[in-house]
C-alpha cells in the first residue's frame, strides 16, 4: 500500500511527498546480503546515522521491510555472542540507532524488534559509556551529528589549512562534547527505559541518565535561553563553552525535552539562518568560511538538518515556523531540478556541496535523507503520527482555514488508514464514525483492515 497525501490550499504538497518518497525508492539498493538503503546517488553503503535517519519516521512507515534489514545489517557482533551497533571510526553518533529502530518497532508492532533494540542499544551503550562518557562534565564526547567534517569546526580544534576533511584527524575534536551527540545519547536513554517497560522489564537505571544527562547539557552547554554548540574537552580553549549556534542540536533539544518548557521557543529562534533556509552551524568560521565561501558543514543548508527544525517546530506547534520549512524545502528541490540533493548555499539556494580543504565540493543529487527528513516532518509533523505498541494515535497539526489535509494508505502493525485533517472550533477524533477522542489509543494495535480517520484541531 501506497501512501498519498494532499492539501486542498498547497497544490505542490503531495507531488513533493511523491518525490520524495521516489527517491527512497531510487536508494533502495540489493546486493547478495539482500536489500538496503543507501545515503545517495554518490554513496554505496550504508552507514549507521544514515540508515537511522532514513528509517526514523519515514521507511518506518513507508517501507519496514527493507528499513529493518538495513538496520540490522549496521549491526556487529561481539565475541560474547551480543549484537551492537557497528563499532566503526564514526562512534560519536552511532546511539541515533536505537531511537529509529525504536520507532520502527512500534510503527509495525515488531515485537521481536523491540527487544533486539533494547539488547543492542544497551549493549552498544555500555562500550560507549566507558569509552566516550566524561565525569568531569557528565557529558559525552565526540564530534556532532552532522559535522564528521571539519568544516563544521572552528579554529581550534580545526586548523585554518584544513589538512584532512575527516573530523577525527583533528586530535582536539575526539574531546569536544557537543550537543546534537549529547542529546542523541538523552532520546535514546529514554527510548531503552520505554522499551524495556514496553516488554514488562526491569528498565534499570535508563531514566535517570537520561534526566543527569539532561541536567548535565543544560549545565554545560546551556547560556539561559538557548545552547550553544560544544564545550572544548582539551587543548588551549579546555573547558570553553563555543557559542555558535548548531541546528541540528537545536533542534533535537527541543524534540527531546533537554530544552525546558519556557526555553523551547527561544531555542529555535536561536536557530541559525540563510535567505535559502536554516544552516547546519551559524555564524561562519570567519577565518575560513563567508556567505561567497560557505563551509560544507557550516553556515549552509543541509535538507536533512532543515526538516530536523520543521519537526521540531512542529512539536511545539509552531505552525508558521512548520510552513517556514515545507516553504524552504520546495524552493530548494525547484531550484535542483525537482531532486533532493544533499547541499545547498544559504544565500543563492542552489545546489552547493560546500569548501573544505580549499575546493568546493559537490552537492550528491538524490540524497536520500534530505527527502526522507521531508517525509518524517510530513508524516509526524504535520500528520502527527504517534505509534506505540498498544497502537497509534494522531495529533495533527491545526491546518489552515478552510484546509483539507488527507493521507490515504497510513500502514500501521495490520491496519490501513485512511487520514482527513481539518481545521474546528473543538477538537475531536473519530475512527469509522466512531468518537474516540478521549481514547489513548486512537486505534489499537490489532486492528485489521482499512480504517477511516476524521481529525478535527480545535483552535
Amino acid at each position: 500500500m501506497e501512501i498519498a497525501v494532499a492539501s486542498t490550499t498547497r497544490a505542490w504538497f503531495g507531488p513533493m511527498y511523491d518525490t520524495a518518497v521516489r527517491t527512497l525508492d531510487r536508494n533502495t539498493v540489493h546486493d547478495e546480503r539482500g536489500a538496503y538503503i543507501r545515503a545517495g546517488d554518490g554513496y554505496t553503503d550504508p552507514w549507521t546515522r544514515d540508515a537511522a535517519l532514513n528509517t526514523w519516521g519515514a521507511a518506518a512507515l513507508l517501507r519496514p521491510d527493507v528499513a529493518r534489514s538495513t538496520l540490522l545489517r549496521v549491526c556487529d557482533q561481539l565475541a560474547d555472542g551480543r549484537r551492537v551497533i557497528a563499532q566503526d571510526d564514526q562512534w560519536w553518533d552511532q546511539i541515533v540507532w536505537v531511537i529509529a529502530a525504536r520507532d520502527l518497532a512500534l510503527s509495525t508492532g515488531d515485537r521481536e524488534l523491540l527487544r533486539t533494540v533494547l539488547e543492542v542499544g544497551r549493549a552498544s551503550l555500555e562500550i560507549l559509556h566507558r569509552d566516550r562518557f566524561r565525569p568531569r562534565w557528565g557529558l559525552y564526547a565526540g564530534p556532532a551529528l552532522m559535522q564528521d567534517g571539519i568544516s563544521g569546526l572552528p579554529t581550534p580544534p580545526a586548523t585554518s589549512e584544513e589538512p584532512s576533511s575527516f573530523v577525527l584527524d583533528y586530535p582536539d575534536a575526539h574531546e569536544v562534547m557537543t550537543l546534537s551527540t549529547n542529546v542523541l545519547y538523552v532520546a535514546a536513554y529514554r527510548a531503552l527505559d520505554a522499551t524495556a517497560r514496553d516488554l514488562g522489564e526491569d528498565p534499570g537505571d535508563s531514566a535517570s541518565a537520561a534526566d543527569r544527562l539532561t541536567s548535565a547539557i543544560r549545565e554545560h552547554l546551556g547560556d539561559g535561553t538557548s545552547f550553544g554548540y560544544f564545550r572544548h574537552g582539551v587543548g588551549p580553549l579546555a573547558g570553553t563553552l563555543d557559542e555558535h549556534r548548531e541546528a541540528a542540536g537545536l533542534a533535537l533539544a527541543v524534540l527531546f525535552d533537554v530544552a525546558s518548557e519556557t526555553t523551547r521557543a527561544a531555542t529555535l529562534e536561536s536557530v541559525g539562518r540563510g535567505p535559502a533556509g536554516a544552516v547546519n552551524v551559524a555564524p561562519h568560521f570567519d577565518d575560513r568560511y563567508s556567505d561567497g565561501h560557505p563551509g560544507r558543514h557550516n553556515a549552509i543548508c543541509w535538507p536533512m538538518v532543515m526538516g530536523l527544525v520543521g519537526f521540531a517546530s512542529a512539536s511545539i506547534h509552531d505552525v508558521a515556523g512548520v510552513d517556514r520549512t515545507l516553504e524552504d524545502l520546495r524552493a530548494l528541490v525547484e531550484a535542483s531540478d525537482g531532486r533532493f540533493d544533499e547541499v545547498y548555499d544559504a544565500v543563492t539556494g542552489a545546489p552547493s556541496g560546500g569548501w573544505q580543504c580549499g575546493f568546493l565540493w559537490d552537492s550528491e543529487p538524490n540524497q536520500t535523507w534530505s527527502a526522507t527528513s521531508y517525509l518524517r516532518l510530513v508524516h509526524l509533523g504535520v500528520l502527527g503520527v504517534r505509534a506505540g505498541i498498544d497502537g497509534v494515535r494522531f495529533e495533527p497539526l491545526r491546518p489552515a482555514a478552510g484546509e483539507i489535509v488527507t493521507a490515504r494508505g497510513i500502514t500501521v502493525g495490520t491496519a490501513v488508514l485512511d487520514l482527513t485533517v481539518v481545521a474546528g472550533e473543538e477538537s475531536s477524533v473519530t475512527v469509522d464514525g466512531v468518537d474516540v477522542t478521549t481514547v489513548a489509543t486512537h486505534v489499537p494495535g490489532d486492528a485489521v483492515g482499512h480504517r477511516r480517520v476524521h481529525v478535527v484541531v480545535g483552535s
